[in-house]
C-alpha cells in the first residue's frame, strides 16, 4: 500500500527582531502571546483574539476546522508584519529624537484543526511606544491575514450532515 501523501497543513513558526507567526494545533494561550511581545519601551500593547462564534446567519455553529497550506501560509503571514512594521507612521506623540520605532514587536498566532465555538481561533498582538501606532498595526495585520493567507475554514452547523459542510476562504 502506497503512503498518502503529506498534509500541507502542518504547525509552523517563524520568529525574527519585531515579529512572530506560528500556525498551531494546541490552543492559543491569549497571555503567553500578550508576553511574547512585552517590552519596557512599550506604552501599548493591542490585543485582538478572534473566536469561533455559535452562529452564522442563522444557523448553529458546533465548530470551525482550519487548514492551510501552511509553507506558504506562515511567509504570507510574516510579511503582514513587516509590511504594518513599515507602514504605520508615528503618532504626533513620538519624538523626532528618540529611535524607539513606532512598532515595538508584532505576534500572530493562528489555530489549525478543530477549534470548538468560544476558543480562540486567531490572537494577534502589538506593542508600540503609543495606542494608536498598535491598534493600527493589529487592524492592518488581521486585515491583511485574512485576505492573502493560505488557510481556509470549515464550519459544521448544528443539524446538518458534517459531509455538508464546506470549505470557505477565511475571510467571512
Amino acid at each position: 500500500m502506497a503512503n498518502p501523501a503529506p498534509s500541507t497543513s502542518t504547525a509552523a513558526r517563524e520568529e525574527w527582531k519585531g515579529g512572530i507567526c506560528v500556525l498551531t494545533y494546541e490552543p492559543l494561550d491569549v497571555e503567553t502571546i500578550m508576553r511574547s511581545v512585552s517590552d519596557d519601551r512599550a506604552g501599548a500593547t493591542a490585543i485582538f483574539i478572534g473566536t469561533t462564534r455559535n452562529s452564522f446567519q442563522g444557523k448553529v455553529v458546533t465548530r470551525l476546522e482550519y487548514q492551510a497550506y501552511s509553507k506558504l501560509a506562515i511567509k504570507t503571514i510574516a510579511e503582514s508584519i513587516r509590511n504594518a512594521h513599515n507602514s504605520v507612521s508615528p503618532s504626533a506623540h513620538h519624538s523626532a529624537h528618540h529611535h524607539v520605532p513606532s512598532l515595538i514587536s508584532c505576534a500572530v498566532h493562528h489555530r489549525l484543526g478543530t477549534v470548538p465555538v468560544g476558543e480562540p481561533s486567531i490572537v494577534i498582538a502589538v506593542s508600540s511606544p503609543h495606542r494608536k501606532e498598535a491598534f493600527a498595526a493589529c487592524e492592518q495585520i488581521l486585515e491583511d491575514v485574512k485576505e492573502k493567507a493560505q488557510i481556509w475554514k470549515r464550519e459544521y452547523y448544528e443539524g446538518e450532515r458534517e459531509e455538508e459542510a464546506e470549505w470557505k476562504a477565511n475571510n467571512c
